[in-house]
Parts: C-alpha cells; structure tokens; sequence
C-alpha cells in the first residue's frame, strides 16, 4: 500500500462521495497543518501530485471546507488544456475577486497587474513585477483574515500564470496566505516552476479498501474473478474503482465477459466516460462537445452556441442525469477526464463545426483572442483571415507581458498561413517570443521551420541573429561571438541600429567567453567591429560604449578610455535610465558598462554603476536580470570591504535563481570564499566552476576561477601556488577581468623570489594607469613597483600606495597594501615601524572578513614582537545575512513597504523580520535601529 493516499482508516461508509473520504486520510493532516500553520502567520504552499483520478481534486475540496470553517477566505483557479495560450488567464482567474484591494499597492504593481489582466495600456510588464504585484495583493488582502488560494489541474495553466505562482508560492513567508495547486503526474506538460516547492504525492489505495469502496458503489453481484480484475487493474485509482463498473453492463460485469484491455489507469477511466457520453442522444453528444470545446465554463456562451447549431436546449438534461456535467452559472463536468474523452471521441468534422459555431457567438469586441482562437480551430486547410487575427492576438499577448502565450498563437498562424514567405515570418516571430519566454530549445525548433523560407535579408540575418542568442544562453560556448559577428555584418545594411547593438553583444559574449577561441581573442571580434555602421541618429550610450570598446582594444587605453569615460557617464544619466520606450535597451548593457570600468581601473564608476544597475533591475521588477547584477555587486562590494553586505547579495541571487531558474552562477561565492580564506569552500567551488566552463569551451571563466583561487593562495602565503594559477590566468584573460589579476601576479611573483616574472604585469598596470590616471590604477602601480623595487625606491612606492589606495572606494587594496608595506619593513629590521603597519593592516582586513590576509598580518605583526588583538563580537553577529539586509535598509529610513519592494518580499514579512532583529539586538524601535553602527 502507496505511503501517502486519500482513503485509509475507517471502513468506508455505503454511498460515501471523495470529498467525504478525504477526511479519513493521513493527507487530510497534511492540508490542515499547512491551513494551521498560515493562520499563526506562518505562510506556505503545497504541491499536491498524482495521477487523473487518484483524488487530487477531493483533497482540495477538503482543503477549502477546513479552511472556510477556521475563518479563511478561499479563492481558486483551474487549468483547462486549452486555455493555456491565454496569458495570465489561470491568474486572472485566481486574483479578480481580489482586484478591489489593488489599489494599496504602487503604482508600478498597479501598473502591471493592470496590464497583465488587460485592464489597463501600457509598457508590457516584467512578469517578476507581475509575481511581486500578486504577493503583495494576496498579502494586502490576508491583513482581513487568511486567505487560502487553489490551483486545480495546475499542469494546464497558461506559463505566464505558473511562473507568477511559482514566484509567490517562494517569497511567501509571514502573510497568513497558503496555497494549494493540485498536478497531474505523469502530465504530457511539464511544469518544472513548481520544482522544488514542498510536495504530497498521492498514491492509489489498497486491495482491502479497493474492495469496500467497489461495493459501496456497485449493488449488483459481482463475479470475484471480475472484482479482483477489476481492483488489480485500477490499480487503488478512487475515480476508475468508481467509474469502472458503470462503463459495463451488469451480466458482463457478473459473468466476467468483455472485460476491456488493459490500459493506464486514467485512460480506462477516459474510455469509460467516452462509452458512457457515446450511449447518450446525438443532440445531447453534441451538446456535450460544445460544452467541452468552450473552457470558460460560460453557460450563456453554450447557450448561444447551441442555439447557433439548432440543439434544443432540453439536450442538456441526459447529460446531466447521466451525472456527466452540471450547468448553472458555470458549465462543470464531473471530472476533467469527461472534459477530453468527449473532445477526443469527436471526428474532426465535428470539432471543427463546434469551434465555428462559438467563434460565431463570441463578440470579437470584448473577447478577440479567444474568437481568433476558435476561428483557427475550426480552419480547415490555411487561412490567411485567421491567421491574421492570430498574429494580432500574439501582439496583445506580448503587450501584456506574455511571451510565451505570443508564441504559441504565432506558431498557430504560421502553421495556417497559405503563403510560405509569410508562414516563414511568423514561425520567426514566434521562435523570438519562445526564446524571450526562457524556452529557447523550443525556439530553436521554430527557427528551423523559419530556415525552409523563404525570408527576406532582414529576415534571414534575425534568424542568424537569434540562432546566436540561443547559443549563448543554451552554452555561452566561445562559438558565440563569431555567430554574433556573422549576423550583425548581415544586418548592417539593413538595420543600423539592430547592427550596432549585434556587434556590442559579440563584444560583451568575446569578453565572458574569452574571444573567438583557439588563439583570437576579443581585439579580433573588436576590429571586426570596426565595420559597424554609423548610428542612425544621436548616440546613445550603448552607441558611444560600442564606440569606446572598439578604439580601445584595437588602437589601445590611450586612446580609448577618453571615450569610454564619456560613454560610462552617458550611462548614469537620469535620462539613460528613465522609464521611457526606448530606455530598456540602454539598461540591459549597464552590465556591460559596469565590467568596463573596472577594465578601466575607475573605481567611481565602478561603484556607481554596478549600484545602479541593482536598483533599476530591482525597481522595474526585472528578475531575469538581477541575479547577475547581484553577484557582480558582491564581487564589488569584496573589494570595498563589505563582505557582509557581499554576503547578503549572494543569498539575495540565490533565493532569485531558486525562483527564475537558470544557470547557478557559482563566481559570486567563490570570490567571497577567497577573500575569506576558507580553503575548502573555495576549492570545492573552483572545481565545480572549471568543469563546467570547460565543458562549454568558456575560456575566460575558467581564467577568472583561477584568478580567484590566485587570491586565496595570497592570502595563505602559499606565493608559488598562486603565482602558476595567477600566469595561467592572465594569460587568457582579456579586460576587465584582468585588471584584478595583474595586481595578484605581481605579488605573487615578488614574493616568491621571481619578481622578473612580474615585469610584464606591472608594464600592463602601468598603460592602463597612464590612460585612466585614477588613483586607483595609479596606486596599484606605484604598489606593483614597490613590490618589485628595493630601498629607498620601494619606500617611496609603498607610501605613494597608501596615500592614493587611501582615498579609494575599494579599501582592500589599501588594507593589503599596509601588509605588505609592514612585512617589507620587518625584513628591514625596521620592528616599530613594521608594527605600526601591520597592525594596520590586520584590524583593517580583520573588519573586512578578509580571513586569510589577517591571518598572514597577525603572523608578522607576533615576529615584531606585538600580540594581535582579537576581533570584539558585536551584536549584529547573531543577525542572518537576510536580516542584516533588511536592517541595513530600514536604517535608511525606508519604510517596510519600500523594503519589501527591494526585496521582492510582502511588507508583512519585512514586519516579521524586523521583530526578529530588534529580539536579537535588545532594541524596540526604528529609531535605535538607525542609532547602531551597522557593519
């Protein structure tokens, strides 16, 4: 008997329904602890998992009537299979009875919701700001009691709704909200959203409890040979055990005759509905596929549509009577399965005049995508009229943040289209919305239905184009650049603009995947780039950073990084970043432009950039985007010496990622696992890193994997260790990434006795510092020089080190420079001023979390005769990374509203950890949250 199934316990009672047997289960205590539990403030979800018919649909119902009886307000939704190209419509569902509390969130969250659902015009929104605007509705409307949300038959939900739930059913926490979704498992649609969210499987019953359910239901004398067939092959499935026995006439049944074959379970079950739909009037079949072709469940829409066909309304009353569908205000059948046996069971014909007959009823005014949707079911051959209206429906599914809805009509209308120019097009088209939808292996198998032609120039360079783009998201392979390189030379001639942005994409991939492979590397794909044609009108940013990008790595930073300056400020503008159309493009190369400061050692820019592209993603919602903005912040936030804060945006990228899925992005944990000095993490993390780059060919995040494992033997003194790591590394790496490399080679190298080792690095250091003149790239070579110098001349270098590493924003340097200063002193015998130094450097990198490199300066400063002090514990010690997070925020004086906006969180949970934080810090108050001098 399976461990987790609806009917256990007591006898089963003559006549009992599912619903009623659902309270003698062990799931019965799963569903009520998580209504409990949401009820004390402890929000969750639960996937509720098994086959068609294992009593999926009965557990819900108990959850609904469990949580209506402890004062909850229930809202529900259920997939339909053909509802799931209608986007946000299973969201919609859940969430319109909720509506009239919208008007508490911001406007951004309105705004959204708004155009989400169709309410409202607007710019399509992100469909994180969507999830966001969702929770904080349900959280808006739990403050009036707990609320209970269903998502029955989840599996045939529209993408857009699940990923929105998904998102939710993650970032639920304090809110006095569960939800529920009940799955078909096996489904023909894989939901991989809802992976990893707590799940019940349900499991058939026992033969004991098979037997007593078959004869509650069964009167007639039953053959034991047929009951024990009969059990066996229902295998404990509630609905076939209850269903089985009616799709057969007694005598067989009493004689063991005409037993059907054996198939699964559900498809029995499906049989069985379709044989017992079969007996029934042919008005009353019709009726019934109408019913099951409309998924609305809208009775005066079945009303019209039959009225249409000439079916008297009087048909419906079989169907009702055989308990096969009940029509009120809403058209519901017994069970989904009735739902497809009566759809499939029907010839084409049929289907197609049904799919007529309620286009023709379906005001094309109020409802056009469904009526477009109609209209092409019933399209016999192509049909360029509908595939028309299909291509407009994809508009209006796309301008509501529904790229995945977009594709599927897209792909209806190529698939309807007469003429092959126009049914290549739209299959492109389509194969684009897949791709923005994160289903690229799907776009791709549109792109080759686009191949077959015939397309037009621009046509077939943004098929090139998007074959590129998939690339780089499917391996981010060093093949990239040069498919990218390919496709912006097509489309120079026919768009400028699109061409422009190509060749900057091919740069940016060159400098993540470390060029074109073998031995060309980003110079290559930066003089191919030359070939770029001129904007078509005033620069933009990306425009003078493409510019920039160009002139630098092919006439050198002399001559480039006075452009590149003009075109990373371009980017900080209030007008570059404003919410305004043509404004995204410009913020999604902020990634970019912050790599490129630290190409140019500009430690302003740097900071101000990567800050600046956290706050836009995180204000417009764009959770596709963030996580990487998140872990390059962290790696910034190392070098400012605020591993905490570094700390707390990687936990931040994680509980992303778990949310948006994605490649985990293991640098962000590495670099802070160097800096710490924690050899084991950083080790296991390297390994794991390099693998996988190097199964893709990703030259440069190996380099950068090594780089950091460069930092790491720095720190532990183990100089031969990082000098071989540090040399593979600069060797392949291309800027920016070696601009953090070059320092750590020339430490490496000097001190382990091979300071010639190091000439090349510091030559490097020395261009870049002479074109950017920041006192960040002149410190760090007036540092490499001192490293590499003796007497008065290394004296004179470390002092200059300090004194421009002192007025930077990224103060490791200057903590490490302080070391390294103070053991060059002790070997010059020179113990008061060595002192002095390293006890500097020690509570300086000890304040930094900097592990390794305090230890290497308490080593030092013991052989100068003076004991290190330890590190004084500090109250905000007991505190998580998260709440370190939220307190930092609030100290700002953001409200718990605005923070829990940062955060992708509801401002209950905020509330929650704020009583946690002030618990563990002995304080009561916002105010005295400000007064503490937060790391």
């Amino acid at each position: 008997m399976g461990k987790n199934h609806l009917y256990r316990g007591e006898p089963i009672p003559p006549g009992a329904t599912l619903t009623d047997l659902v309270g003698r289960s062990a799931e019965r205590e799963v569903v009520e602890n998580l209504i409990t539990r949401a009820h004390a403030g402890h929000s969750g979800a639960l996937v509720v998992r098994g086959e068609a018919g294992i009593g999926k649909s009965a557990l819900l119902e108990h959850a609904r009537s469990a949580a209506i009886a402890s004062g909850f307000r229930v809202e529900s939704s259920a997939g339909v299979e053909s509802e799931t190209q209608f986007v946000f419509a299973g969201l919609h569902q859940l969430c319109a009875p909720l509506l009239e509390r919208a008007s508490a969130l911001p406007e951004p969250q309105q705004a959204a919701l708004g155009v989400a659902f169709g309410l409202r015009t607007g710019a399509a929104p992100d469909r994180f700001l969507v999830g966001l605007a969702t929770l904080n509705l349900l959280a808006e409307v739990a403050e009036d009691g707990p609320l209970l949300c269903l998502a029955d038959d989840a599996h045939w939900l529209d993408q857009a709704s699940v990923e929105v739930l998904a998102f939710v059913a993650r970032r639920l926490e304090a809110e006095r909200v569960a939800l529920v979704f009940a799955l078909r498992d096996p489904s023909d649609r894989d939901v991989p959203a809802f992976t990893g969210l707590p799940e019940l499987g349900l499991a058939g019953l026992g033969d004991a409890e098979a037997r007593e359910l078959l004869a509650s239901v069964f009167h007639a004398p039953l053959d034991g040979r047929v009951r024990d067939r009969i059990v066996a092959e229902a295998r404990g499935n509630p609905l076939a055990l209850l269903e089985l026995p009616r799709s057969g006439q007694p005598v067989q049944l009493a004689g063991g005759f005409q037993l059907p074959d054996v198939l699964g379970v559900p498809r029995r079950v499906e049989d069985g509905f379709r044989q017992r739909s079969g007996s029934l009037p042919a008005q009353t079949q019709s009726l019934l596929l109408v019913a099951a072709a409309e998924p609305t469940g809208d009775a005066e829409l079945l009303w019209r549509a039959i009225d249409h066909l000439g079916i008297a309304r009087d048909a419906a009353a079989p169907a009702e009577a055989a308990g096969l569908i009940e029509i009120g205000a809403r058209v519901r059948f017994r069970h989904p399965l009735v739902r497809s046996a009566i759809y499939r069971a029907a010839t084409r014909p049929e289907q197609r005049r049904t799919h007529g007959a309620l286009a023709a009823v379906t005001d094309p005014r109020t409802d056009p995508d469904r009526r477009a949707w109609h209209r092409a079911q019933a399209a016999l051959g192509t049909d360029e009229a509908v595939a028309g209206e299909l291509e407009r429906s994809a508009d209006r599914a796309r301008a509501r943040g529904g790229s995945a809805a977009a594709a599927l009509f897209l792909k209806h209308a190529a698939d309807l289209s007469p003429d092959p120019a126009r049914r290549a097009g739209r299959a492109l088209e389509a194969a684009y919305a897949k791709h923005e939808s994160g289903a690229s292996e799907m776009a791709s198998s549109l792109l080759r239905i686009a191949a077959a032609g015939p397309l037009d120039a621009l046509q077939s360079a943004r098929l090139e184009l998007l074959r590129a783009q998939i690339a780089f998201h499917l391996t981010r392979g060093s093949e990239v650049p040069g498919m990218l390189l390919d496709a912006a030379k097509k489309l120079a001639p026919l768009d400028a603009a699109l061409s422009r942005e190509t060749y900057l994409h091919a740069l940016d991939t060159a400098i993540i995947t470390g060029g074109l492979g073998g031995s060309r590397g980003v110079a290559e794909v930066a003089r191919a780039a030359q070939a770029a044609p001129p904007p078509p009108g005033r620069p933009g940013p990306a425009d003078l950073l493409l510019d920039g990008l160009v002139t630098t790595y092919t006439r050198g930073f002399a001559a480039g990084v006075p452009e590149l300056r003009v075109a990373l400020d371009a980017f900080c503008t209030d007008e570059a970043t404003a919410e305004t159309p043509g404004c995204n493009d410009t913020r999604r190369w902020l990634w970019l432009a912050s790599r490129t400061a630290l190409t140019i050692l500009d430690d302003d820019r740097l900071w101000a950039l990567s800050r600046l592209n956290v706050r836009l993603a995180r204000e417009t919602g764009a959770l596709a985007s963030l996580p990487a903005a998140l872990l390059y912040l962290s790696s910034v936030s190392v070098l400012a010496g605020e591993p905490g804060r570094a700390a707390e945006l990687i936990a931040e990228e994680a509980a992303i990622r778990q949310v948006t899925g994605g490649v985990p992005l293991r640098f962000g944990r590495l670099v802070l696992a160097a800096w710490r000095g924690d050899r084991t993490e950083a080790a296991e993390l390297h390994a794991a890193a390099v693998h996988e780059a190097s199964t893709r060919g990703n030259s440069a995040e190996v380099s950068l994997a090594e780089h950091a494992m460069g930092v790491l033997h720095n720190g532990t003194g183990d100089y031969a260790a990082a000098l071989a790591v540090e040399e593979r590394a600069c060797a392949s790496l291309e800027p920016p990434h070696s601009s953090l490399a070059l320092p750590e080679l020339v430490e490496a190298a000097s001190r382990a006795g091979r300071p010639e080792r190091a000439a090349a690095a510091v030559q490097e250091l020395i261009t870049r510092a002479d074109a950017g003149g920041t006192d960040w790239a002149i410190g760090l070579v007036a540092r490499s020089r001192a490293l590499t110098s003796d007497g008065a001349v290394a004296e004179d270098a470390y002092r200059e080190a300090i004194e421009r590493l002192g007025r930077c924003r990224l103060v490791v340097y200057l903590a490490r420079t302080h070391l390294v200063y103070g053991e060059w002193l002790r070997r010059e015998g020179r113990r008061r001023e060595a002192r002095d130094q390293l006890r500097t450097a020690h509570d300086l990198l000890t304040e930094m979390g900097a592990g390794a490199f305090a230890a290497r300066a308490a080593r030092e400063l013991r052989a100068t005769g003076e004991r290190p002090r330890a590190r004084a514990a500090r109250p905000t010690d007991a505190l998580t990374a998260h709440e370190l997070q939220v307190a930092r925020l609030v100290a700002t004086g953001a409200t718990s509203r605005e923070v829990a906006t940062q955060l992708f969180l509801s401002p209950r949970t905020i509330e929650a950890h704020l009583r946690s934080i002030y618990r563990k810090l002995g304080i009561s108050s916002r105010r005295q949250l400000r007064e503490l001098q937060l790391p």
